[in-house]
């Protein structure tokens, strides 16, 4: 893919990933905010909560169709049918296993655990694209899909970010978060970069579909203890 198409791609992914998290499609010309500033669209914290789900269920589904893509065409070239190998550079994460672990944990516990999840695979993603740009086992949708994951995970991170603040001014969880605010002490992993870039694709792609869906889970369930008469 060439320098300019992947240009062209980023301008389109900006585009729609705007309309999903920002409501730009909306009929009302007011713009959004989340502060309830002057003459704009006032969003709630279940219009928020919304969002970022949303979002992480369009992110997680396109991780499982690339993860079954590679599987089905690029494993058997390789050779690597029936290989089993897990190693994911997250595992340093501690994250709860299963809902009503989930549920146990505190606000802001498992807002963070959320976060740093998002973190840890804002790099690894974007490697994995570039890597993806130069083999020949994969086609350009493919790349593009590495590419859309990679720039979803960015804004899914800004969205959760913006859950958390109302969250913190409106009282709901506390101000633990805001020394979270950098990649370094959101990313346990920072001073072990090299773990990711040991992973194979296979392995990457597998640990990220996995981590994905925990995100979105992590989500539903932080939204149901914040705003349960929402659809819960």
């Amino acid at each position: 893919m060439s320098r300019n198409n992947i240009k062209q791609v980023w301008a389109l992914l900006l585009v729609l990933v705007c309309v999903e998290l920002c409501g730009s499609g909306r009929a009302s010309a007011a713009p959004i905010c989340v502060h309830g500033q002057a003459g704009c669209h006032f969003l709630s914290l279940a219009d928020l909560f919304d969002r970022v789900i949303q979002h992480s269920a369009r992110m997680h589904s396109i991780s499982s169709d690339l993860h079954s893509e590679f599987e089905q065409y690029v494993l058997p070239s390789r050779n690597h049918i029936g290989r089993i190998n897990r190693h994911c550079h997250t595992a340093t994460i501690l994250t709860p296993n299963g809902k009503e672990n989930a549920q146990r944990l505190a606000r802001e516990e498992l807002t963070e655990v959320i976060l740093k999840l998002l973190v840890a695979w804002k790099d690894p993603l974007w490697q994995f694209h570039q890597n993806m740009v130069h083999q020949d086992d994969f086609n350009n949708f493919s790349s593009n899909k590495a590419l859309e994951m990679s720039y979803m995970v960015h804004e899914l991170r800004k969205g959760v970010e913006k859950v958390a603040d109302r969250m913190q001014n409106l009282g709901m969880i506390s101000n633990s978060l805001s020394g979270l605010s950098s990649p370094e002490a959101l990313d346990p992993s920072s001073d072990t970069s090299g773990e990711s870039q040991a992973m194979s694709d296979h392995d990457l792609l597998y640990c990220f579909r996995r981590d994905s869906n925990k995100v979105q889970n992590y989500l539903k369930i932080l939204k149901c203890r914040i705003v349960p008469e929402n659809g819960c």
